[in-house]
Order: structure tokens, then sequence, then C-alpha cells
């Protein structure tokens, strides 16, 4: 079996999981050094067949319907075979559960629903089941589960086990601050936009050669020559531009994609936005500051320039892509949307829950081009400002991490019926093609630390996992139940990668690549081998389960993280795993259960 907590087990080889029966490890063939790259829990359901061109042809919903039933078919041909080892009948469970699916699907297919709704509910219900068995394993697995179920499923309600620290938990007072509202603006006006003093000083002065003034420019200059590849190091252009990284970023893809000159940007207009957008970055935030915002830029600068994209977007919606990279996280607070509600802030009040820093972040960014000589779409035409900002509206609400279920079902519904032209290239033909793969590729740059360099994307896990911990500490002082992977004293910061990687980063660049074929396939090496080094620095030793089915702890105190998750849709409004009672006295495994 393989652990999360231990690797691979001794008596285990990896030909002996490729034969596992109901595995979810599905291993690529021919892929050089990375001859055997895993396939996320995705592929648990389609890995064993692919569709034949008429199986192509026909309607996106039969697709999906008849992709489940291929899979009730192989499980049902083992069970047959195999039907009187107690080992299987934990497949019998899950191929009744996918029968059921099934049947959901074929009396309501004819619904209002669409192929994404029917392949987002999937990939949740999916999800839920790997996160319900990693739960079970020890309380950090318990801990990574609810870091993923609360960050990245938008429907998803808690159900608490009845352990002892739990009841403990649910008979403490809500202190009286946590109703008051954090901020105390008004909510008329966009709070966080700040006057600042280099608006006009740069009008008419000369613009250095990267848009910043420094005294390292030979060696700003040598980190920028890797601007058109992936993995550029951000944090050296950031020491060599006197933390300017997001301004001379922008200025040198501005520069490489002569967009200044094809939308009429003033040079200094330019540089005083991107200044005055660059100083609502906090700069003592961890990790959503500037650095994030150049870094997410850059990589979708990258994205944009895929061979099978080339030439699918217009020069409009280039421009609107790297924009909305550049403002997706600008003055963000540090803390969470859910730290946001929780708290009753002013801005979940403005925004009534809904994305709360998504759409601050657009509030801000767009209310910064009202700024003194900082229009820098002033010579674009009323048509042309009105299709960027519905482009880039659409793009920065992507980034709220609840919705990235349904955007990977998205694409992965656009890569089974992907049309591409004669030469290879992807064929978009429609505003709502188009958008769906520019909102996918943000997103997709938004989550690229673990596809970069090991050395890079440590430094990133180290500053994310100390944001995490300012919030938790917060969380503390005011006497509100800490979030997971927020508390400093038990948060693993190996396990939570292994498992972000896993059950997030892993199945959406996985499908990225498929989109883009063959592309990217040296991102997913790249994510394979982080993965691995994760993996291998979790310490060597037995973790006891988190808690019993019969409601007891493990003696360090806490709750086994249980959960139901809500699917639009649904016949009775909600779709429950009941797999929360199965331990791990069953020797479960991500990969018996098809995890990575």
């Amino acid at each position: 079996s393989f652990d999360v907590e231990n690797g691979p087990s001794a008596c285990c080889s990896p030909s002996g999981l490729q034969a596992s029966p109901g595995s979810g490890l599905v291993l690529h063939p021919n892929l050089g050094a990375h001859g055997q790259r895993r396939e996320s829990f995705l592929y648990r359901s389609d890995s064993d067949y692919d569709l034949s061109p008429k199986s192509r042809e026909l309607s996106r919903n039969s697709s999906i319907v008849l992709a489940s039933l291929r899979t009730v078919r192989n499980n049902f041909t083992t069970l047959t075979n195999l039907l009187f080892y107690e080992s299987y009948q934990k497949l019998a469970m899950e191929t009744m559960e996918e029968l059921d699916w099934c049947l959901d699907q074929l009396e309501t297919i004819q619904t209002y629903r669409s192929v994404s709704d029917m392949a987002s509910n999937k990939f949740k219900r999916m999800l839920n089941r790997e996160l319900t068995h990693l739960s079970e394993m020890s309380r950090s697995g318990n801990q990574v589960s609810e870091f993923i179920s609360n960050t990245f499923l938008d429907k998803q309600n808690e159900l608490e086990l009845p352990c002892p620290m739990a009841k403990t938990r649910e008979r403490k007072k809500r202190p009286h601050h946590q109703t008051q509202l954090e901020g105390q603006g008004t909510l008329n006006q966009i709070s966080g936009v700040r006057k600042l003093s280099h608006s006009a000083g740069l009008q008419g002065s000369s613009i250095s050669r990267f848009g910043v003034k420094t005294d390292q420019e030979d060696l700003l200059s040598k980190d920028l020559e890797n601007i058109n590849k992936w993995g550029l190091d951000i944090f050296r252009v950031a020491e060599h531009s006197h933390n300017s990284p997001l301004t001379c970023t922008m200025y040198t893809i501005f520069q490489e994609r002569d967009l200044m000159n094809t939308f009429k940007i003033p040079a200094d207009t330019f540089v005083t936005f991107m200044m005055t957008l660059e100083a609502h970055y906090h700069s003592d935030v961890e990790y959503h500051n500037s650095l994030h915002a150049a870094d997410v830029a850059q990589s979708t600068h990258i994205l944009l320039s895929t061979p099978a994209l080339d030439a699918v977007f217009t020069d409009l919606e280039i421009l609107a892509a790297i924009f909305a990279a550049a403002i997706h996280d600008v003055d963000h607070p540090g803390v969470s949307n859910q730290f946001l509600i929780n708290t009753n802030s002013e801005l979940a009040l403005m925004y009534n829950d809904e994305s709360v820093l998504e759409n601050h972040h657009l509030a801000v960014g767009f209310k910064l081009l009202q700024e003194d000589n900082c229009d820098i779409f002033q010579n674009l035409t009323k048509k042309e400002r009105q299709s960027l900002r519905r482009m880039v509206i659409d793009m920065v609400l992507a980034t709220d991490m609840s919705k990235h279920m349904s955007l990977l079902a998205d694409l992965k519904t656009m890569v089974e019926t992907k049309k591409v032209t004669s030469s290879g290239v992807l064929l978009l033909d429609n505003y709502t093609d188009k958008i769906q793969v520019m909102r996918n590729m943000v997103h997709c740059a938004d989550l690229s630390n673990p596809t970069k360099s090991l050395d890079l994307y440590r430094q990133w896990t180290d500053r994310i996992m100390n944001e995490f911990s300012h919030q938790g500490d917060r969380e503390r002082e005011r006497g509100m139940e800490i979030s997971p992977m927020c508390d400093k004293h038990t948060a693993s910061v190996e396990k939570s990668q292994v498992g972000f990687i896993d059950y997030i980063v892993h199945p959406l660049w996985e499908t990225w690549a498929d989109l883009v074929h063959p592309d990217a396939q040296d991102i997913l090496d790249t994510l394979e081998d982080n993965r691995n080094w994760y993996q291998s620095m979790i310490p060597q030793r037995p973790s006891p389960p988190f808690c019993t089915g019969d409601g007891e702890g493990d003696g360090e105190g806490g709750h086994r993280f249980q959960f139901e998750l809500t699917l639009d849709g649904e016949q009775d409004g909600e779709m429950g795993v009941e797999e929360g009672e199965r331990g791990t006295e069953e020797g479960w495994s991500p990969v018996d259960q098809g995890g990575v």
C-alpha cells in the first residue's frame, strides 16, 4: 500500500500497485525519465479506455454518463471473477455508488443541467471520497482534508463527530468582539485605495529601461532574460529592482508583446499605474503580495504563448488576461474569505459573503485606473473597454479557490470535446469557449508554484505557511476556532503539499496538459518531481487513526473531519458520503482507493 505518511510499504512493489484492482494509479508509458508518471484521481472512472471517434460525436451529457457506465461494467467484470473475496467488498460498494450516480443522471439528462454541472458534481463526489479516506488515516491527514475541502469546494457542509474535544468546543461561547465589524470605514466607497506621491512625478520624465529605477540594472537585465521562460526567478527580480517586481515584470512583458504600441499606452502612464498598483499590494503580507502578482502575470504570459494556443487570442484578450493576473490579489489583507465572513468584516458585508476578496481586488484594480495619470486604457474604444472589463471580471472572479471544481469540470469537458485545426492549434470559435480557457489559464498560473523549480517552490511554500500561521494567530487571539493548516503548532508542511498536489494541483495541470497536448509535459514532470520530494521529507513513522469509529479520540484531542457535499441538481438537494465509518483498520491507503 501507499501511505501519505510513510510512502510505499516495503511489501508492495510498483508492479503490484499497477495490478491492484480498484487502484487509481495509472502509469503513462513512454515518457522518458518520467516513464511512470501518475495520473490523478479524476482518471479512476475513465483511465482504462479511450473514447472512440464515434463516442466523441455523441452529446456531451451522454459521453459523461457513458464514461461512468464503462467503469461500472469494468468493475463488475472484476467482481464476477472475484466475488467471494472479502477484500473486494469495498469495490462492490463503490461500484453500486457509481451505478446509482449513472441512474440519477439518466433520469435527469433532459433537464436544465449542463454537462459542466454534471462533471463538476461527479468530480466533487470523487474528491469527497478521497478526502474522507485521507481524513481517517491520521490527525494530519484529517487537517489536510479539511483544508482542501474548505478552500476548494464551494458546496460543502461540515458534520462534526461526537469526539470529546468537539463537545467542549461546541460549548464555548462566541466572544463578543467577533460580532463587530473588522473595519470602521463606510460602505459607500472602495476601501484600500490610497493617494500616492509618485503619481505626478513621472509625467515628462524619462522612463528607465525596465520601468523602475535601480542601481543593479545589469543584474536585473540578466534576470529578465528569462521573461519568456517558465520558472522566472521572481525573487531575484525583486532583489534587483528595489522590490518592484510587478512593475518591471509587467513593463517587460508589455514591451515583449508590443502592447503599449498596439493600444497606444503612454509609457509614463503605464509606469505610474503599475507603481500605484504595486504600492497597493501589502509588503507585510508574506504570500499575497506583489511578488505573487508578478509571478502569476509572468506565468500567464507564458501560458498564452503555448503552441497549441498560437494565434487563438486577440491582442485585446491577451491584454485582458495579463492585466487580470496583475490585479488579481491587489490589497489582499493576508487572510481568507472565510475569515472575513466569520468576523463580519466590512468587505464581507459589502459583497454579501460571495467571493469577497476577488470582488474587492477587482474594485481596487479598476478604481486605480481613475487615479492621476493611471488610465492605461485611455485610448481604447468604448466597446474595447467594455469587452476588456467583462473579461477581466470573469478571470479574477475565477481565482476564488472555492470555484476550483467547477473550473476543472469545465476544462475537463472541453478536453473531451475539443476541436483542433489541421496544424494542431486549438479551435475556439466563440466567447464562451475562449473565456473558459482564459479563466482556467489564470487559475493554473495562480496554482503554479508546485510546477516551478524546487528551490522556488519551497520559498513559496514557506511564505504561504507563514501567512496561514499569522491568520491562525489572529483567530487564536479572538477565541475563534483555528482554520485548517493555520495552526503553526500542528500544521504539517510536507503532508499539506503532498495532499495539495495530489487532489488539487495535479488534476488541474494534468487536464490543462491534455487540452494543449503535447505542450506542458515538462511542467507535469517538474510537478511529479516536487511531489516526490515532499513525500520523501515526510517523517517515516506510523501515525495512529485520528478518531476511531466509536467516537473515541486518539489522545491528542480534536475531532475527525467528516463532511457532506451539497451538489447542484441532486434530487434531494445533497449527496452525503457515508464512508466516514471506515477507519484505518481496513488498511486503506491513497493508492488503494485511487489516490496518487
